[in-house]
């Protein structure tokens, strides 16, 4: 007797942010002893991170000492015209503020954003939560997760906030303590540079700023894997860190 055949389709559930792919796939076939069944397999689920706020919202209030921050879209080309393919691409870590938050409350004093709309930021890259406003990315953050305010397109512009610091990385070694030339792979990550500048330093109980240990022109050395690591316009390794991550100045 004939095996019978029966064709089976799958559907998934709909969760908002998941879609799947219109890519044609082929149906697998499994055999059993009594029937085959033909089970058409779903592939290349895409999940979309951001949030999408309905059109019928028009506007977006953070609250606390929140930011609400439009995304800087991502880099297409090189310096040099060359097509960028989207997974060469680096994500934004810089954007506009387009709304603050009503600052926050530490003892008995009321601390404002320090921030305002229009200030161009640079922000921690893995921080806040992405979402579609008005059919253009945002980003809702924390205040504290805000590294700078950039007003050019070079990174040793950069005013850092709160207890960041910005420092020019000294160049790796190009060879070894034995004259050996040094491969860029084999090129041991410098944790010594140059500090360019400082944030006002970070809050105390009374919401006050206490400064910070450090001043441009300092010689540091900091923790290896800390921070957040830019190549200015000339090429130039730059790395921003909370002061806390810096364990000695060197002279």
């Amino acid at each position: 007797m004939a095996a019978a055949q029966l064709t089976s389709t799958c559907f998934l559930p709909a969760f908002e942010g998941l879609r799947s792919s219109t890519s044609k796939v082929p149906s697998v076939v499994v055999s059993t002893p009594f029937r085959s069944l033909t089970i058409r397999s779903t592939r290349g689920l895409v999940v979309k991170s951001a949030t999408t706020v309905a059109p019928k919202y028009t506007s977006l209030k953070p609250l606390g000492d929140r930011v609400l921050v439009k995304i800087k879209a991502a880099e297409e080309k090189t310096v040099g015209g060359i097509l960028l393919p989207s997974t060469a691409q680096t994500k934004p870590q810089g954007g506009e503020v387009v709304a603050v938050g009503e600052g926050r409350t530490i003892g008995d004093k009321k601390v404002d954003i320090g921030v305002k709309t229009g200030t161009p930021v640079v922000y921690s890259k893995y921080a806040g939560t992405e979402v579609e406003f008005n059919g253009l990315s945002h980003l809702i953050l924390k205040e504290d997760d805000i590294v700078g305010i950039l007003e050019t397109d070079d990174v040793k512009d950069l005013k850092p906030l709160n207890d960041r610091v910005l420092i020019k990385v000294e160049e790796a070694e190009e060879t070894t303590a034995g004259g050996l030339l040094l491969t860029q792979a084999t090129k041991e990550k410098p944790s010594i540079g140059t500090v360019i500048a400082v944030g006002p330093g970070p809050l105390n109980e009374e919401g006050d700023r206490t400064g910070l240990p450090l001043s441009p022109g300092n010689t540091v050395l900091y923790s290896k894997y800390a921070g957040n690591d830019f190549k200015g316009a000339d090429g130039s390794e730059y790395i921003t860190l909370r002061a806390s991550d810096v364990m000695a100045v060197l002279s």
